[in-house]
């Protein structure tokens, strides 16, 4: 089933129209994008500018281009008002007399991987509207009021995963007829995993909590949860959180001693991807919050996420409230 049949036969409600335009302007741009990765170094996109982003972060030459390929392809339907976007420090005016929708998005992520070549990705989130002509303000809604949300997977396929509130499911670019083909319906994950994704170089910077879940993983079968467990890290929000919706597990991205807030983006990674995970089964926390529940306050706010396995995601949480609570 391709994904314009199956987004014909699934979506209903009043956003059904909208949504169907918007996500189709989404597959162009992800075919594009894909097309720009896999030229690579033969159409001179590989390698670094000399600029940075909003956040202090020195642009690739993908991060600008995926960038542009997405704004230009998200006009098409005219639906959405407004954007804001990892590369672009503020949220970029796209008003038509259709436009009630704005779109978050990280347009590369991971982007220190493509000189590497490994695994990249985009992440996306739609949200409702509240004006005709938006202002920074509106986009600063919690990650409950998300319509839709998804990511696509530059990898060894091209694929697209996307949630609408009701479960998530995965689609793969099929080069052949350039459609995308429904290969992973109703993704689910595991309650419980061996395998956790953190980077370890920053084991002296973590809080208690965190410190001890990890050493707990680390005893393996000499400790407490005797079981051993596997590390992975991609330092690929996208390539971690597919992994998990695969075969389960945990992604970690907590604040620490150098990232107080955390590394990550509250709109436009870290609420798409737990939508993503929540409608998959899976758990996403801050450690003392709910991440889908935290009260926006800037368009390129970080926060802190650990997000996967639901069983081990509640254990997480419940360290970090048994500290809150001897504060």
């Amino acid at each position: 089933m391709t994904i314009t049949k199956f987004l014909a036969q699934h979506l209903q409600g009043e956003h059904s129209a909208a949504l169907t335009a918007i996500l189709d302007d989404i597959t162009v741009a992800v075919k594009k994008i894909a097309i720009a990765i896999d030229a690579g170094a033969i159409a001179g996109n590989m390698g670094s500018l000399a600029t940075e982003n909003v956040q202090g972060e020195v642009q690739k030459t993908l991060d600008v281009l995926t960038n542009d390929i997405f704004i230009e392809a998200i006009k098409k339907s005219g639906y959405i008002a407004g954007l804001v976007s990892e590369e672009v420090i503020d949220p970029i005016d796209l008003t038509t007399k259709n436009a009630q929708y704005l779109l978050c998005v990280d347009p590369l992520d991971g982007s220190s991987n493509v000189n590497v070549n490994i695994s990249v990705g985009t992440i996306f989130s739609v949200l409702k509207a509240p004006n005709f002509q938006p202002e920074l303000k509106d986009f600063l809604q919690a990650g409950t009021a998300q319509i839709c949300a998804g990511y696509a997977l530059y990898g060894t396929s091209t694929m697209l995963v996307l949630t609408v509130g009701n479960g998530v499911n995965g689609f793969t670019l099929d080069k052949t007829s350039n459609k995308f083909v429904l290969t992973h319906p109703q993704m689910q994950i595991p309650q419980n995993t061996t395998e956790f994704a953190i980077n370890m170089s920053n084991y002296r910077f973590w809080q208690e909590p965190v410190q001890r879940y990890i050493d707990e993983c680390l005893q393996g079968t000499e400790g407490e949860r005797d079981k051993d467990f596997n590390m992975r890290w991609v330092a690929s929000m996208v390539a971690e959180v597919h992994r998990i919706l695969v075969r389960g597990g945990v992604f970690m991205y907590p604040s620490d001693a150098k990232a107080k807030m955390g590394k990550l983006r509250l709109l436009y990674e870290a609420n798409p991807m737990s939508f993503i995970v929540e409608q998959a089964g899976g758990g996403s926390t801050t450690g003392l919050q709910r991440v889908l529940e935290v009260n926006p306050t800037g368009i390129h706010q970080r926060v802190p996420i650990m997000l996967g396995s639901k069983n081990e995601i509640d254990r997480i949480a419940s360290y970090h409230q048994k500290k809150s609570k001897r504060k």
